[in-house]
Order: C-alpha cells, then sequence, then structure tokens
C-alpha cells in the first residue's frame, strides 16, 4: 500500500541528483558472478550468480546514455514505495550506464496524469507504479508493455511468479500477459496485544464481566467487538495514566477507509462455493447484469458493525490518516488495528514502537452470519469461514505501452523484483512493501528461517505471528474478489464518501449505501454496461 505517500504536494521531478557523487561505487562484483548492492548506511545485499541476468556485469553498461521516467506517489526517499526507487536508482544507474528520473505525483493525481499519458499516447513517462485496481483501465485499454518475453530472455534482473500465490499473481497478470513486476503484496490482517489478552487476569475479568471465555486469536468480528468494548476507557496498559481504547480505526475521507470496510464486510457478504457462481464467492455486482451488490443487508449489516465498532476507539480518529492511526497502536493505545502489513515491521521499530514483543497477528475474523444471495436471508451460526484479503494497492511497476526504452525500464524494475531486494524491501517498514511470497514465509510453509528475522531486528514472537496470518490470509480457500475493471477508482471513491458519511452520522448505513449503488449504476452505464459486464466477469472468473 502507498500509505505515507498521501501528501498534497505538487509534482517533484527526483532525477536530477543522486547520491552518486557521495558514494564511489554502489555495486561489488565478485569472481562467482555474484554481486553485492549498497543499500544503506553500509549494508550491501549479497545476489546469487547470474541473479542479475546477463547483461549487467563488470564494466557493462548496456544502457548508457538512456534516460527513463517512472512515475510513483509522493513519498521521497523514505517514503512508502517511493523510497525504495531512490534506494536502488543509483545501483542501477551504475549498472547499466542510464539516468532515472523518479516522478513524484501526489495521490490524487496520480491516477488521472498516468491516464492522460496514456491516453494521448505521448510517452511522458516511461513505467507507472501503479496499484492493482488501476489495471482495468491500463489493461483493457492495451496501454501496458507485456513483459514475458523480457522475462523469459535470460538477459535481465530474474526474478519469478512462482513465488506468488494465486491470489497475488492474478494482481500483476492480465489473461495471459504479465504486466507487472514483483513488488508489493497488500492484505489486511488484525493485529493485537497479545500480552494483553494472554494475560489471567484480564482474561478472567472478561469471563466475570461477559459471562465468555475469551478466545484467542478472534475467530468472529463479533468476538473482536465485544473484546474491544470490555478494554475500551479502561487503562489497561501501563505507558501513561490516560484511559485506552479497544479498536483504532482509519477513517478519513480521501484515503483508505474504504479498503478496512471491504475486509471486514467480506464474511457479512461473501457466499462460500467452490467456484465464482451468480451467488457465490461474489463482491460487488451480480455478475450476470452489473447490479450493484453494495447496498445488500450483508453489506449494510456490515456497515452498521464498523459504526458499533468504532465507538470502541477515539473520537478524533473519524479525521485520522493511516499513519496517525498506526502509531495510536505503536504506541500502546489500543488492544487492536486491523491494517496492511507495514504494522508488523513498524512494530519492530523502537524509535516509533512501545510494543515490540507484544504483538499477535492473525487472518482478519469472520462474521457469526451472512447474508445468503440465493436465498435472501441470513445464515446465523456460519462458523469459521474466513475469508483472505488482497485489499490495498500491492503498487508495482508497470511499462507503458509508449515507452520508447521498454527494455531499460524493464531493467530497473526487474532489478527492483529480485528475491534480496524484495526480502529487504519487506523486512523495512518505511518501505511501504509488504510481504507476501514463498521466500519470505517460515519454513515449512516457505523458505525463510527465523535467524534470518531476528537478524534484521525482528522479535521472534511477532514475526511468527505475524508471518502465518499473512500466508493464512493469501492462501485461504474463500478470497474477497478484487475489483479491476474501467472505472475502478471513481468506484471506489464514491463508495469512500458514502462511508464517511454513514461514520460522521451524516447518513444511515443503509442510505450510504443506495447512494453508492445508484451512483454506480450511473458510472457503469456511462462506460458502457456490456463491455463493463464482460470485464468484470473476466477479472472474477466468471464463466456463466
Amino acid at each position: 500500500m502507498f500509505r505515507r505517500a498521501m501528501l498534497a504536494a505538487p509534482l517533484v521531478l527526483a532525477g536530477l541528483a543522486t547520491a552518486a557523487s557521495a558514494q564511489e561505487s554502489f555495486v561489488k562484483w565478485n569472481d562467482d558472478g555474484s554481486a553485492e548492492l549498497l543499500v544503506n548506511d553500509g549494508l550491501w545485499l549479497k545476489t546469487a550468480p547470474g541473479e542479475l541476468g546477463d547483461l549487467f556485469g563488470p564494466g557493462e553498461k548496456p544502457f548508457e546514455g538512456v534516460e527513463i521516467s517512472i512515475t510513483v506517489n509522493t513519498g521521497g526517499p523514505k517514503g512508502g514505495i517511493s523510497g525504495p526507487l531512490h534506494t536502488f536508482r543509483p545501483i542501477w544507474e551504475e549498472l547499466s550506464g542510464g539516468k532515472l528520473n523518479i516522478v513524484e505525483l501526489p495521490f490524487a493525481e496520480h491516477f488521472t496524469k498516468m491516464m492522460t499519458d496514456l491516453r494521448t499516447g505521448t510517452g511522458q513517462f516511461d513505467a507507472f507504479m501503479v496499484g492493482a485496481f488501476w489495471y482495468g483501465d491500463i489493461a483493457a485499454g492495451n496501454f501496458a508493455f507485456p513483459i514475458n518475453e523480457l522475462m523469459e530472455s535470460g538477459e535481465y534482473p530474474q526474478w519469478s511468479l512462482d513465488s506468488m500465490p494465486p491470489s497475488l499473481r492474478q494482481l500483476y497478470t492480465w489473461g495471459d500477459d504479465v504486466l507487472g513486476t514483483l513488488g508489493d503484496a497488500d492484505g489486511q490482517a488484525l493485529y493485537y496485544r497479545r500480552d494483553i489478552l494472554e494475560d489471567a487476569e484480564w482474561q478472567a475479568q472478561y469471563k466475570a464481566e461477559t459471562g465468555k471465555d475469551m478466545v484467542l486469536p478472534p475467530r468472529t468480528w463479533q468476538d473482536v467487538l465485544s473484546i474491544s468494548q470490555f478494554f475500551d476507557g479502561k487503562n489497561w496498559d501501563d505507558g501513561d495514566d490516560e484511559p485506552d481504547s479497544g479498536m483504532v480505526l482509519h477513517l478519513k475521507v480521501g484515503e483508505q477507509g474504504h479498503f478496512h470496510f471491504q475486509s471486514l464486510s467480506a464474511s457479512f457478504v461473501i457466499n462460500p462455493g467452490d467456484e465464482v457462481t451468480q451467488f457465490d464467492n461474489v463482491y460487488w455486482f451480480d455478475p450476470t447484469d452489473m447490479t450493484p451488490l453494495i447496498n445488500k443487508p450483508g453489506h449494510v449489516a456490515a456497515l452498521e458493525f464498523l459504526q458499533e465498532l468504532s465507538k470502541t476507539g477515539p473520537a478524533a480518529q473519524v479525521g485520522w490518516s493511516l499513519g496517525e492511526t498506526w502509531d495510536y497502536f505503536l504506541r500502546g493505545k489500543s488492544i487492536f488495528v486491523f491494517s496492511w502489513g507495514d504494522v508488523g515491521s513498524l512494530v519492530q521499530d523502537t524509535s516509533r514502537s512501545k510494543i515490540k514483543g507484544k504483538l499477535g497477528v492473525s487472518i482478519v475474523p469472520s462474521s457469526e452470519r451472512y447474508w445468503d444471495l440465493e436465498t435472501e436471508k441470513w445464515v446465523e451460526g456460519a462458523g469459521d469461514r474466513r475469508v483472505g484479503n488482497t485489499v490495498g494497492g500491492s503498487w508495482h511497476g508497470v511499462i507503458s505501452a509508449f515507452s520508447n526504452n521498454p527494455e531499460a525500464t524493464y531493467s530497473f524494475l526487474s532489478l527492483m523484483a529480485i528475491k534480496p531486494v524484495s526480502k529487504w524491501n519487506a523486512n523495512n517498514g518505511w518501505t511501504g512493501v509488504d510481504p507476501g511470497y514463498s521466500y519470505q514465509f517460515l519454513e515449512p510453509q516457505g523458505e525463510a528461517t527465523l535467524a534470518e528475522y531476528e537478524a534484521a531486528g525482528w522479535d521472534p514472537g511477532d514475526v511468527q505471528q505475524y508471518l502465518q496470518a499473512y500466508f493464512d490470509n493469501f492462501n485461504a480457500p474463500t478470497m474477497l474478489t478484487y475489483l479491476r475493471i474501467p472505472g475502478t477508482f471513481e468506484y471506489w471513491d464514491i463508495l469512500d464518501k458514502n462511508l464517511s458519511a454513514a461514520m460522521s452520522d451524516q447518513k444511515t448505513a443503509q442510505e450510504a449505501l443506495d447512494d453508492t449503488a445508484a451512483a454506480w449504476e450511473q458510472v457503469t452505464d456511462r462506460l458502457d454496461r456490456a463491455n463493463q459486464l464482460k470485464l468484470y466477469q473476466a477479472a472474477i472468473e466468471y464463466d456463466g
């Protein structure tokens, strides 16, 4: 997710100077063909022999004199998603002989400026660090440069789709074409204070007040609400003398609150099944005619639930950005937060976090009941049917079909996609790049070892729960379908504004979602309902 890149700032062309002037070399070649890349503070990343491909080598500068430009959400050298581009720019420039311009754009302008460049075919930008929800507009317009042949050539830095679970792999491809280079892996999990919820005295007090045992990790959203209500207003954390909260939420309009609604509401809404049908495994629209499902009883009940859950957090959170929400949890002020993978890595940063070694993480819970779209009745006591998600941007590079230098551009983006770079990104919370690939999960589910994470500064208890939660999330048998059709940006903006109205008590949940559905119908008709239906069916793999 772009997270900390949400700053209102003018376009920043950050390619006019690099740190190379202060550093003699950013690449060291070894006799076995491996290389080491200087990333920061004397840290060198080791690549395997041949991992940088055939084009790059000692003294080789295959793209000397070539200049490329890549857009990214505004964030600067230490910003989410933008920061890694700044880090690897001098490395690529030394390897390639080329020059990289990093064009930082405010999130509110990025999509529009990208689409203007693509629709006019000007080729001002060679590539874009896109959110996966932009694919409907990019791919449907044939605006992306497929990279299959470049990946298979062996000439460029080596990475593979095989490391991705199917839920993430889908976000980087369109039909048979690979359009994106491996980058971010977004999905939301439930974070909680393990030390507090496992405390026997608190558990006994909870049982005395509620008559229920505290199930850990919480398996239902209703349990999360009950626990949040119990702890809200108590001074359960010893960080200060002020009362603490149950749940902290990111609710500020114009940012990312709608993603949190998606991950929470999924189990209220999605009818489980072995395949996508008119009624099973759908969330957004009826796949037979594009009628919005957003105002069905499942979604409405989820929004009403979110309204109740918000009462267990600070009143000011209705206007909080994502960073403010995270900081509240990191300071030890709330029992719960549900959000992206950044939280787990930021907990390890003791300059920002007071809760290292106290973190619990699980896949997001399920609702005790869901709305059956076929029978139009509630299914009660649904049990443990937690729904995985890939909500967020999963921000990654896509090359413009109008780039004059797709090979040079790919050589940079593929450098950013290799295993040691991907692992380094996920180990550092400030990068905004989250884990989701096989080499980032612990053995035996993946290839990583606990010792590797401990060496990177992670608490072993924290990281074991964290990685298990994300493995469970990305490999869940039931997944929230990802919306990748033209107009997704607009559909979600409409939803976001109406969610904000509901969370600030300007509209009821039903009114907010009815208004959303009505506006979505207008967008669908304007964009051509028949074409939207065709693309939606393809995006969610509905065969009719």
